[in-house]
């Protein structure tokens, strides 16, 4: 998966990589793993980031369904 948009997200909503990780209660490199596509979000997580974030449900299947 691509989650170049959800990088972007992440950084305009809750300033870094790090910040983000605390909120979804996960740590920084676990949250690498999953953004480098060495493991996957939840689907717990995946809701979670849509919370934190305030996603649209456009933003959804840019930041979680889009293909490399």
């Amino acid at each position: 998966m691509n989650y170049s948009f959800l990088r972007g997200k992440i950084v305009e909503k809750c300033g870094s990589l790090k910040n983000f990780a605390q909120k979804l209660e996960i740590s920084k490199q676990e949250l690498s793993n999953k953004l480098n596509n060495k493991s996957s979000f939840s689907q717990f997580q995946i809701q979670k980031t849509i919370d934190i974030l305030k996603l649209t449900n456009e933003e959804v299947g840019k930041c979680f369904f889009v293909q490399k």
